[in-house]
């Protein structure tokens, strides 16, 4: 039987989860929770992200689409933040991240919605797009623990996460999913606009895997702790992924889960940017898998792709 315990419950009786609340609106005066550190006082107007201090929600519940250890029999407890740090141009979820349709709630409503996810089985609390929400995710955290909150913390994030928020996080998320979007830093500012990602990325992620290591599963395949990366393969190699791969197995570890995704379709405005005006290819996918296990890494999301045999009736 397994006995975890959530990392926030160490922080909790000490009384450093309430400190690190506390420190966290106080960095919203000068916001620097992602690499744009736009600086902003977001009690006086909202930052890059288009947020000030309150979260804004767009839906919460049981996901079953996320990767199996997280999903495991029971789903993902998922909460999806309205707005985002970065501003993909192809992004698939863009009425969420770009158009910012949620409403704003309390700290203490979006307690009650992780209580709520724990109470319908779900395997952990998935914090979708979370990086410029940081402080009202963390006062959330500390009022949920102390009502009875038990699940893993999972950090789902764009990976452009300042070591700053980074630091107020250390010892409260369990498991951190950041994807890793590119390895050139001109393709970036092209496609997501944003300055200095592989940097900021490369770093958040080395940080990420200092306090929580590489992925550990229960002894029914459940994610408890750790990192696992999400990349999504994009027409004609753009993402870098035979880079980003030899990053990985070079400077954080050779056992890195990885998720290596094929859905890329055109969204928002892709069809202006080619080529990311169309799919990838089922061979540009293989290619990339190829690339990731010539580097080292040998931990993959198992299922098979999905979208190629929507697609393609493969």
């Amino acid at each position: 039987m397994s006995t975890f315990e959530p990392a926030y419950l160490a922080l909790l009786r000490s009384g450093e989860l309430k400190q690190r609340v506390q420190d966290a609106y106080e960095r919203l005066h000068a916001c620097d929770f992602c690499g744009r550190e736009c600086r902003v006082d977001r009690y006086e107007k909202p930052g890059t992200c288009h947020t000030g201090v309150r979260a804004l929600v767009s839906s919460f519940g049981p996901h079953f689409g996320e990767e199996d250890p997280l999903r495991g029999y029971r789903g993902s407890g998922t909460i999806f933040f309205a707005w985002c740090n970065l501003n993909c141009q192809f992004c698939q979820n863009y009425d969420i991240s770009q158009l910012g349709h949620g409403r704003e709630v309390e700290p203490e409503e979006l307690a009650e919605m992780m209580l709520s996810l724990q109470a319908q089985g779900c395997h952990n609390i998935n914090l979708v797009s979370p990086t410029h929400v940081v402080a009202p995710i963390l006062a959330a955290v500390l009022i949920a623990a102390e009502a009875g909150l038990r699940l893993p913390l999972v950090w789902n994030t764009g990976g452009y996460d300042s070591l700053a928020a980074l630091a107020l996080l250390d010892g409260v998320v369990d498991i951190y999913m950041p994807d890793m979007k590119y390895a050139d830093a001109e393709i970036a500012q092209k496609y997501s606009k944003i300055k200095d990602y592989p940097a900021v990325n490369q770093a958040a992620v080395r940080e990420m895997h200092r306090q929580v290591g590489d992925l550990v599963l229960d002894e029914n395949g459940i994610a408890l702790r750790g990192l696992l990366v999400r990349h999504l393969v994009l027409p004609e190699g753009l993402a870098g992924t035979a880079e980003i791969a030899r990053f990985l197995a070079g400077e954080v570890s050779r056992d890195t889960y990885i998720n290596i995704m094929d859905q890329y379709r055109p969204c928002y405005k892709a069809a202006q940017l080619p080529p990311l005006d169309r799919p990838i290819t089922r061979a540009e996918w293989e290619r990339a898998v190829r690339e990731a296990r010539e580097a080292g890494l040998h931990r993959f999301d198992k299922r098979e792709p999905r979208f190629f045999r929507i697609l393609w009736g493969v």
